[in-house]
């Protein structure tokens, strides 16, 4: 394989074209685990207006950033500065905002498990105040596309549309990273972000037309996501490579940092479910729980079966710095 295949998501909602459709993508979910979508309806002004407050915020003086710096924040939003930010215990080279869902913080109760402190607001600049409102606009779309793909997940999976709908409610902890990736420090120093899979169910991601992310192949060669214009790129997370069995699975990637000279930017976005989810695999029919290969096992990496516990160890490991001042029994 030397490119990821692409999915018009137009589809899903066109008589006769369905089970084609759904055939399409169930074949790109499980043999790469990481593909394109097009046809998902998210307006170009908004896909080119986060670039561009993006542009701007990441262009501030370092003050102006550090005013929003995500050792303030309990839940792990606001700025991360370039190196600050671990993947596989090495530095990953970029700089980013991370943004959840706008709530209100609540101490944890005696008894509540450590996850629970995750739920909070967002910082935001006040060197950039439209950030805030084109965020929202931007991560409500992303929502609404990624919940497309996972219902039609479903139905490829022979389940009801809405099989998964019950964790994604109002309370869940998805989230988005703005991500500016600088020229790399070194011409030997390539990691943007360095090799892992992602723990939720889905991953969206819009990319500039820089390219960099490439996906772990069967054999162990990296391909290159070479950017698309006007559409996402999905994969698929562990927990629904758990909630399958592993028919279908998270695959590996990376980031590698641009040349001297270039800068690349990026916006991926985390469809997570409720922080209290525990994943239950789903019954697949025969034919296809026939074919699930059972779940992959990274001993950097151990999966439990409740989201909320994923998220906090996954971000205790990524900030040490963030780790250290609100967690600092864990």
């Amino acid at each position: 394989m030397t490119a990821l295949p692409v999915i018009d998501l137009s589809r899903f909602r066109v008589p006769g074209d369905r089970e084609a459709f759904l055939a399409d993508l169930r074949r790109a979910a499980r043999e790469v685990g990481f593909f394109y979508v097009v046809g998902h309806g998210v307006p170009p002004e908004l896909s080119e207006g986060i670039f561009s407050v993006a542009r701007h915020f990441f262009a501030l003086p370092e003050a102006d950033k550090l005013a929003i710096e995500n050792v303030e924040s309990p839940q792990f939003r606001g700025y991360t500065r370039t190196g600050n930010e671990y993947t596989g215990g090495s530095r990953d080279w970029r700089e980013q905002i991370d943004v959840g869902p706008e709530r209100e913080s609540a101490e944890p109760a005696p008894g509540d498990p450590a996850w629970a402190r995750l739920i909070g607001p967002n910082q935001w600049p006040e060197a950039v105040p439209e950030l805030r409102e084109v965020t929202l606009a931007w991560q409500a779309e992303a929502l609404r596309v990624s919940r497309e793909v996972l219902r039609a997940l479903a139905a490829s999976l022979g389940q009801d549309e809405g099989y998964f709908d019950a964790w994604f409610d109002d309370e869940a902890a998805t989230h988005l990273k703005i991500v500016h990736y600088p020229p790399r420090p070194a011409a030997d120093e390539q990691q943007g972000v360095g090799s892992h899979k992602d723990y939720g169910y889905l991953a969206l991601l819009q990319q500039d037309e820089i390219g960099g992310l490439q996906v772990q192949g069967d054999d162990g060669d990296w391909i290159d996501a070479v950017p698309v214009p006007g559409s996402f790129v999905v994969n698929i997370g562990e927990m629904l490579e758990i909630a399958t069995q592993g028919y279908l699975r998270a695959t590996r990637h990376r980031v590698l940092s641009p040349p001297a000279g270039v800068d690349r930017y990026s916006v991926p976005f985390f469809l997570a479910p409720r922080l209290d989810a525990v994943v239950e695999p789903l019954e697949l029919p025969a034919e296809l729980a026939a074919a699930a290969r059972g779940i992959s096992q990274d001993a950097d990496n151990p999966l439990l079966a409740s989201y909320g516990e994923n998220a906090l160890i996954g971000w205790l490991r990524s900030h040490p710095k963030v780790a250290k001042r609100w967690y600092p029994s864990l």
